[in-house]
């Protein structure tokens, strides 16, 4: 693959993590005592133009 679609698609990657982690942080403080609670994540990719969808899940553990 070329330089520019590496370039290009760490900056995307780069982008998703950095976000979807404030996103994570800002629901969890805004979540209250959750304190021994776990919580199931999913994110579903899709890129236009390719038949792509990409499901990823997980659990995030809460703490104080």
């Amino acid at each position: 693959m070329s330089d520019d679609f590496n370039m290009s698609m760490r900056k995307f990657l780069k982008q998703v993590g950095v976000t979807s982690q404030q996103a994570i942080e800002e629901g969890l403080r805004n979540a209250g005592d959750i304190a021994g609670k776990e919580f199931t994540a999913k994110v579903v990719l899709t890129v236009e133009g390719l038949d792509v969808e990409h499901v990823v899940t997980g659990t995030i553990k809460g703490q104080n």
